[in-house]
């Protein structure tokens, strides 16, 4: 491993063991569960099926970005170590966390001019998010420093593929994303929207696909499209899902037996509480290596 540390935040929703295996540090976001607040801890406080439970029984969220004294707890310990620091941040493009990952290491710099400490955007969430990083740890293991590092994430950032569908609309509406009126009608007509981060990090609505069979073709041709080599993708391939095991499972097995060249099996993590308090049971989410997003 090279003498820095590569860190995210607990929105790269991989597992705990996961980050640990690769040498990955993350600090945590927080959310509220009917007022009361709690960890972005990977499912710690409290379990993955508990918290999607919640929310289908009513249970309203709210969540908090990590802020500049918490960056600077969690990035200090490294500096004193001796250690240079590359931390990626949820997408600018749904959080302004990265504002205060940056007003950290600008005040720490004075502190530690001899250290670098790198900010970057990763224009990505979930476990996608999560799958850059463990690209990133792939490169620190295979002896980039820090400089060759940071720079590989930059340029590659944007040819991480992140597309979704959801199987429900109803917390689409609750959340104002929607209006009921169009969730009435989407629900009658069995609407499962297929969407995907554009280049900016933003999550855009891309098809109305009917029914769930069709959305989990669909996601999956989309893949075939998008991705290094297309059916001879030989890439890593992750997933993340919330609440919707037996959906993402399907999404899983079309791609192993589509895509024989894959990089191990399909990964399945789950939509961590932070951004599975916006997006609500039934959203599973497809995260692989392709063409330059360019939107």
């Amino acid at each position: 491993m090279g003498d820095y540390v590569l860190s995210c935040c607990s929105t790269a929703d991989l597992t705990k063991e996961h980050f640990a295996a690769r040498g990955i540090y993350y600090v945590c976001f927080h959310y509220e569960l009917d007022g009361v607040e709690h960890p972005d801890d990977l499912g710690e406080s409290i379990p993955f099926p508990d918290f999607y439970k919640a929310i289908e029984d009513g249970a309203m969220t709210k969540t908090s970005q990590v802020n500049t004294d918490q960056y600077i707890a969690h990035f200090t310990p490294f500096l004193e170590a001796g250690k240079d620091i590359i931390h990626v941040c949820l997408s600018s493009g749904i959080s302004g966390t990265i504002n205060s990952a940056k007003s950290a290491a600008e005040l720490l710099k004075e502190k530690f001019p001899e250290r670098k400490i790198y900010i970057i955007d990763s224009l990505g969430a979930s476990s996608g998010y999560g799958l850059l990083m463990d690209y990133a740890a792939d490169k620190r293991d295979e002896g980039m420093n820090v400089d060759e590092c940071a720079r590989w994430i930059e340029e590659h950032k944007l040819n991480l593929h992140h597309w979704f569908f959801s199987t429900t609309l109803k917390y689409y509406v609750r959340g104002g994303r929607i209006s009921k009126t169009a969730g009435v009608f989407g629900g009658l007509l069995d609407i499962c929207p297929l969407m995907n981060m554009d280049n900016l990090g933003r999550l855009i609505p891309r098809y109305k696909i009917r029914t769930k069979k069709k959305v989990i073709n669909a996601i999956v041709n989309k893949m075939e499209e998008c991705a290094d080599d297309g059916i001879n993708y030989s890439g890593k391939c992750y997933i993340s899902q919330a609440g919707c095991y037996d959906d993402a499972r399907a999404v899983a097995d079309l791609i192993e037996e589509r895509f024989k060249k894959l990089n191990g099996k399909v990964e399945i993590y789950y939509v961590g509480t932070t951004i599975g308090s916006h997006t609500g049971p039934g959203t599973v989410a497809l995260f692989f290596m392709g063409s330059r997003r360019i939107d």
